[in-house]
């Protein structure tokens, strides 16, 4: 739960933002930066939009895959971690009991209420208990793959599609600057957007991706125009 005794704690938001952002500011940034390491070159409104079209795709596909891959593994460890409480928790209860009170213990607790409390805990939720306190597991927590994979490939293809629109519609002489100036706003806002729903004071999220993403373009710009002017 999110609210509790009239708090609003966002630790829940942890997984599914972390994949937002991430995939919001990739497409942002390596699809403006592929369009303008392109459009450095001189290429015509049409190439641009397969090569936009392409990275978007392309793009939203691999953070989706590689999403799915790194929050599955992640997800795997933790039921094998959990796997091995169970065990232990019908195999050694005992044992078990006395590790939670010397947790609380190592909190604290003087020995007399750490028992306490850790008995009254394994009564209620002795899975529950020992997923929090000895492995840091929580129902709000536990990774979550396949919303990771699909937070990631929406987020990014919403992202490469700014650059791309932008560069695509807008006048031949503009395009590079347009395109540079959305990007630039669209990364301020992102992290702006990732700031506030984590409850985090956004300018230095802000500054981060765009001083970033900034950087990213400007030596794509200039590996382009190299390479145009070599070719």
């Amino acid at each position: 739960m999110s609210r509790q005794y009239g708090e609003n704690h966002r630790v829940h938001r942890a997984s599914w933002l972390r994949a937002m952002v991430l995939g919001a500011n990739d497409g942002i940034v390596s699809t403006a930066c592929l369009l303008l390491g392109v459009a450095a070159a001189s290429a015509d409104p049409g190439a641009l939009l397969v090569t936009g079209l392409a990275g978007l795709v392309a793009g939203a596909l691999s953070m989706a895959v590689g999403e799915l891959v790194s929050v599955a593994s992640q997800r795997d460890t933790e039921l094998a971690d959990i796997a091995i409480e169970k065990r232990e928790l019908q195999t050694m209860p005992q044992r078990e009991l006395e590790e939670l009170v010397s947790i609380y213990v190592d909190k604290g607790l003087t020995p007399t209420m750490a028992r306490e409390v850790a008995v009254a805990l394994t009564a209620k939720d002795a899975l529950g208990t020992h997923m929090r306190e000895e492995l840091g597991i929580t129902d709000e927590t536990m990774a979550r793959p396949v919303q990771a994979a699909v937070s990631s490939a929406i987020s990014f293809a919403l992202g490469a599609a700014m650059p791309l629109i932008t560069i695509v519609l807008a006048p031949h002489a503009l395009r590079v600057a347009l395109t540079i100036a959305v990007s630039v706003v669209a990364l301020g806002g992102l992290g702006y957007l990732g700031a506030t729903l984590g409850g985090a004071r956004p300018l230095k999220p802000v500054l981060r991706v765009v001083i970033g993403g900034a950087v990213a373009m400007a030596i794509t710009m200039g590996i382009g125009s190299l390479v145009g002017a070599a070719v």
